[in-house]
């Protein structure tokens, strides 16, 4: 990835796993016990409390986690969503659920979250042609937020300099970069189909607008033994190896294995 990106960072891929897409496809995060001790955290459509998918969240997306906790997207099923949802779960087990009710023009698609590194923002994005990431106070860890779930409102927004489509999943690399994978495959907005993309903030997350650069920093890889359309998922980016993971589910029958690329900036 990223030979021909020349001017942008090149990841180099370190290997690869299969993973099983029901309990792996939606997305993958790193968590770090206060204790020590590293967990590779996936997420996927079985990945869902029954208490929650009775609530009406029928889709669970990329994760993130921050100091022990971590933090699910969650998308309504209904028939015309007003609301979505980010449920924290903290190091001891506790579970707390933050809803946030749609604003004007905004879709209900919850993809994904990434937690700024000083903990207290959090990023989240719709589906589609977009020009804008979202920004929220990070639930639980904001002291803006209430410590045993509620509401949750927008903060601001990134304001990118270039359309993305169908974002998939982020995560921060540093306080003012994220990569994000895309699922678009039309090559219609960048040069590569499922494009990796690094989008650089003009400054540390404070929670008002800010804007974004974005590049196109190389394919994701679309490898299988069947042949048909690929889906672009979660990204997970461990600040304590270095290693970038980037999540693929198979085409056609395959579908039922979600390949997770690693690499490491070279």
């Amino acid at each position: 990835m990223g030979e021909a990106h020349a001017a942008a960072p090149v990841w180099t891929e370190t290997g690869s796993s299969l993973q099983g897409t029901l309990g792996a496809g939606e997305g993958v995060t790193t968590v770090h016990a206060a204790g020590g001790g590293d967990t590779v955290l996936y997420r996927g459509a079985g990945s869902i409390p029954l208490s929650v998918l009775v609530q009406g969240w029928t889709h669970i997306g990329d994760p993130d986690s921050a100091d022990g906790y971590v933090f699910d997207a969650y998308q309504s099923g209904a028939s015309s969503p007003t609301s979505k949802m980010f449920r924290v779960t903290t190091p001891s087990g506790a579970s707390y659920e933050y809803v946030h009710t749609l604003v004007a023009g905004e879709l209900y698609n919850n993809s994904f979250d990434a937690v700024s590194p000083d903990s207290q923002w959090m990023v989240s994005g719709e589906w589609g042609t977009m020009d804008h990431l979202q920004i929220y106070p990070t639930p639980l860890l904001n002291p803006a937020t209430s410590p045993t779930g509620g509401s949750l409102d927008l903060s601001g927004l990134i304001q990118l300099d270039h359309p993305v489509n169908d974002i998939q999943g982020c995560d921060f690399t540093s306080a003012t970069q994220l990569i994000c994978a895309s699922d678009d495959s039309s090559t219609t907005l960048f040069p590569d189909a499922k494009p990796l993309l690094e989008i650089d903030l003009s400054g540390p997350l404070t929670g008002g607008d800010t804007t974004g650069h974005v590049t196109d920093i190389g394919a994701i890889p679309q490898s299988s033994i069947c042949s048909g359309t690929f889906e672009a998922e979660g990204v997970d980016y461990d600040t304590t190896t270095g290693t970038l993971r980037l999540e693929m589910i198979q085409p056609s029958i395959c579908g039922a294995v979600t390949t997770v690329y690693t690499y490491r900036r070279s």
